[in-house]
């Protein structure tokens, strides 16, 4: 069985291409439309890997991944930014937010799944 993922993003069309994309590989696949939602999903159905909307609502997404990576039930969740705003340096700030990867919008649909797999061997791999 294929890993959990959980994709957050307040943009609905966003959030439907990336999960159903993740869903016809295999993947199960939960949604989140912001910070809150996506903490009720992590309590009941802890995934594996995050993508993360960066700019959502209320709480933004570094600010949500910090949280995640100071919490010791989280920490080991392998999250990766999703972000329109593709700026030189946004890749660092992503990481220095305890991001694990980083992934720029748009998403390529063929390339999803082939970088959501990478990620997750590597996430493996630090365990």
């Amino acid at each position: 069985m294929k890993a959990r993922v959980l994709v957050v993003d307040d943009n609905p069309t966003n959030l439907k291409l990336a999960s159903d994309v993740l869903a016809a590989d295999g993947y199960l696949v939960d949604r989140a439309e912001d910070a809150a939602q996506a903490l009720a999903v992590i309590r009941h159905h802890p995934p594996d890997l995050i993508l993360m909307d960066v700019a959502l609502p209320g709480t933004d997404g570094l600010t949500l991944t910090r949280e995640l990576k100071a919490d010791p039930a989280t920490k080991h969740i392998y999250v990766i930014a999703l972000t329109a705003f593709a700026m030189r340096g946004d890749d660092q700030k992503a990481r220095d937010a305890g991001c694990d990867g980083y992934i720029a919008k748009p998403i390529d649909t063929r390339k999803l799944p082939i970088q959501v797999a990478e990620m997750l061997a590597r996430g493996r791999g630090r365990r």
